[in-house]
């Protein structure tokens, strides 16, 4: 006998966390995506679910609006129907009767955007946190951080939860657990293992952790806790601002730049993606158009070039 599909998301959920290792911010993710289709369909029964209502569902995604952030992004509707698909492949795997996950397309999208900075706006970011009067340890930890984003194109929360013992500066790379608990190595550049040496130097506390707050309690006495990615967020935007950026400069946009200055200087697309972290090459696809310059300069260079002889 078919039950509502609300009587397994649970153990979905579990299934998640457990067998495929996903996040819990993930986890939630999918809950909430989920979630949001029972409400809207009044929790069918599995074998109730067919193209019909899926085509149903993806209209009212579609027209879906929030009065303060207007109708939902193509990449937002997908998420839904990504969260849906790995539910019912869920359901199919373990011989209960619904409708064939490979059955939901998702929604086109368009390009994706990609922000990066250019080599000028890169040095005056890099090089802002000297130039504010706050103390020596944080102009030293926040140059450090901005350098190991470039060198190292790691996300925000792969920064935050750093610990000093995963990094050998003497070999200039260390590993990284990524999305979906994957790892990967990443490298330094000299300046950042210059800049991460100069910061290590003028701590003198415990903490594992490799970047920290350094703010006066009202004892006088110095906190010392790990830096969250919200406020590495922070401090990246005020860099920004500082060094007279117009732009939207975010942790994410160091990554871009990192991606984007490998493949501008010569850096095969495969190898990008494994420096990323990315699990399909898709994805590392949108730093192509990157490489623009170098096929205008190709076409300059070679075409017509028989026409130019002869004039």
């Amino acid at each position: 006998m078919s039950l509502p599909i609300s009587n397994h998301l649970r153990k979905f959920l579990e299934y998640l966390e457990i067998e495929k290792g996903r996040s819990p911010l993930t986890v939630r993710n999918y809950d909430f995506y989920l979630q949001r289709f029972i409400e809207w369909a009044q929790d069918p029964k599995t074998d109730e679910i067919d193209y019909e209502k899926i085509r149903q569902y993806r209209l009212y995604l579609n027209r879906l609006e929030d009065p303060q952030r207007g109708t939902l992004k193509k990449t937002t509707q997908n998420y839904h129907l990504i969260a849906l698909r790995s539910f019912l492949k869920y359901l199919a795997r373990h011989d209960i009767q619904t409708m064939s996950p490979e059955k939901i397309e998702l929604a086109k999208q368009g390009s994706r955007d990609v922000s990066f900075l250019d080599a000028t706006d890169l040095e005056r970011l890099l090089a802002a946190p000297e130039k504010t009067d706050a103390s020596d340890i944080i102009k030293a930890r926040d140059r450090a951080i901005l350098e190991l984003f470039f060198s190292t194109g790691m996300r925000v929360s792969e920064l935050a939860t750093l610990k000093k013992d995963q990094i050998n500066l003497d070999r200039e790379e260390f590993t990284v657990r990524g999305k979906g608990d994957k790892t990967r190595v990443v490298f330094l550049s000299h300046q950042a293992r210059h800049f991460l040496r100069e910061y290590l130097k003028r701590r003198n506390d415990e903490c594992p952790y490799m970047f920290v707050r350094h703010d006066r309690a009202k004892s006088g006495a110095e906190e010392v806790g790990s830096l969250t990615p919200r406020s590495i967020e922070r401090l990246v935007k005020k860099y920004a601002a500082a060094a007279g950026i117009p732009k939207k400069v975010s942790p994410h946009t160091l990554r871009h730049s990192f991606a984007t200055d490998l493949l501008m200087n010569g850096a095969d697309l495969r190898s990008v993606q494994s420096m990323l972290g990315h699990s399909s090459i898709t994805t590392t696809q949108i730093y192509t158009h990157v490489t623009n310059q170098q096929l205008k300069e190709v076409h300059q260079a070679f075409h017509a070039r028989r026409r130019k002889e002869e004039e």
